[in-house]
């Protein structure tokens, strides 16, 4: 089932204004120079989905200019929908102790306004649903890809016996926005958000005079919001953020961005995605994201025998890891893998390509990800990869490219309160 955007209208708008405030350049460069009409810009989207579930929504991919939607990120405050965000609200009594038996994470300190990150496994150990728990007070909300969250609910839900709880998909009901760069705190205050959450909280507050969950989440390196809405009112949500405007920067306001933009950044800051990089088939140990999912020091959960004897008797077989091409050449998904011989030739197939970007931070050099095999995991290990119809070499790097020695800030422990 297609879950598309209420938000399309104003992205085309987005897209017509653009056009209006870019120059005009040289009648020899221009577009319908022979005219002298410049060409009417048209907002481009890409379909997201999975094999399993077909077409679930469509991104933007750009209003036209990839450039200055990623400069937003890194200077201003940029605006992305994000569409591919389902969403489970848990409520009753039991709702903290019953998750806690089934998720990876330990929630015992989670109360009203923290949140933080999980897996939701199968029995055999594999991560059914990457989640985002926010304990708002009124309810528990889950944040999850929008192709997986009737399922999660559903299997969740096989759990409940005699526990004070519900576990409604409420994907239909609500949508989010994700607002991130140095700025965008400041935005969502001029906005009007009374409460701004720091890491690892939440929040709920108004903006237009509409509730809002705001949750933190740096995902592309940057300081960064999620922003659940009830669908029905996201446009006041996104014209007031758009409309915010800095009294002592004129030049500063919201940038909404396309996954162009989006997915530079997230690739450069390390941010594996879930039916992106790894998904339903996948180990904790395999993610490249165990530290901030999985907690060693509480109890049982659904799947906590694999995980456990992964960790301490064995290694998974594969694992995600970055990529450095020492060439500027762009491996794209499904782009294979080989290990180095010793004879310089590449031997063996032993991955392949996740994700990739040109990062701007870094001069415009290539980063990706890759799912390899565990014996090809470590730092500086040579490989080659496939790359614009070449060969080209590359050494395995941590995920995390900008900024540099920067790792991601692990999920708070138990009842410990992140500053």
């Amino acid at each position: 089932m297609l879950h598309g955007s209420p938000l399309r209208e104003r992205h085309e708008h987005v897209a017509a204004a653009d056009a209006e405030r870019t120059p005009v350049v040289g009648a020899d460069q221009r577009p319908g120079a022979a005219t002298g009409h410049r060409r009417a810009a048209e907002v481009e989207f890409l379909p997201y989905g999975t094999e399993e579930n077909g077409l679930v929504c469509e991104f933007v991919a750009t209003y036209g200019q990839v450039e200055p939607e990623y400069a937003a990120i890194r200077r201003g405050a940029a605006l992305f929908d994000a569409p591919q965000r389902g969403t489970l609200t848990v409520r009753g009594a039991d709702r903290r102790d019953f998750l806690q038996r089934m998720v990876t994470q330990d929630l015992r300190g989670l109360v009203a306004g923290r949140a933080t990150r999980s897996f939701w496994l199968n029995r055999k150990g594999r991560i059914d649903a990457d989640l985002v728990v926010a304990e708002r007070g009124d309810c528990m909300v889950l944040v999850v890809d929008v192709a997986r969250a009737a399922a999660a609910a559903a299997s969740l839900s096989t759990f409940l016996f005699s526990e004070d709880v519900t576990i409604v998909d409420d994907s239909a009901q609500w949508h989010w926005l994700e607002l991130h760069g140095p700025a965008a705190g400041r935005m969502l205050a001029l906005a009007g958000a009374k409460t701004i959450p720091a890491t690892n909280e939440c929040a709920a507050t108004a903006i237009a005079g509409v509730d809002v969950t705001l949750v933190r989440d740096d995902a592309l390196g940057e300081n960064g919001w999620l922003l659940g809405v009830a669908r029905e009112r996201v446009g006041e949500v996104w014209d007031a953020l758009v409309a915010a405007s800095d009294p002592h920067d004129a030049k500063r306001r919201v940038r909404p961005i396309g996954w162009h933009a989006y997915n530079t950044a997230r690739v450069e800051a390390g941010t594996a995605l879930y039916l992106i990089d790894f998904g339903p088939s996948t180990l904790p140990h395999e993610s490249g994201l165990l530290a901030s999912r999985v907690s060693f020091t509480k109890g049982c959960y659904l799947g906590q025998e694999v995980v456990a004897r992964m960790e301490s008797l064995g290694k998974p077989k594969q694992q995600l890891v970055g990529l450095r091409p020492t060439r500027d050449l762009l491996p794209v998904a499904e782009a294979q893998v080989f290990e180095r011989a010793a004879d310089g030739s590449f031997g063996t197939q032993i991955g392949s390509v996740t994700s990739s970007a040109l990062s701007p931070m870094l001069g415009a050099l290539p980063v990706a990800f890759a799912m390899v095999r565990q014996a090809f995991t470590a730092e500086g290990t040579a490989v080659v990869v496939n790359a614009e119809g070449e060969q080209c070499d590359a050494l395995v790097a941590p995920l995390r490219s900008w900024p540099p020695n920067a790792p991601p800030v692990p999920a708070p422990k138990g009842g410990e309160r992140a500053g």
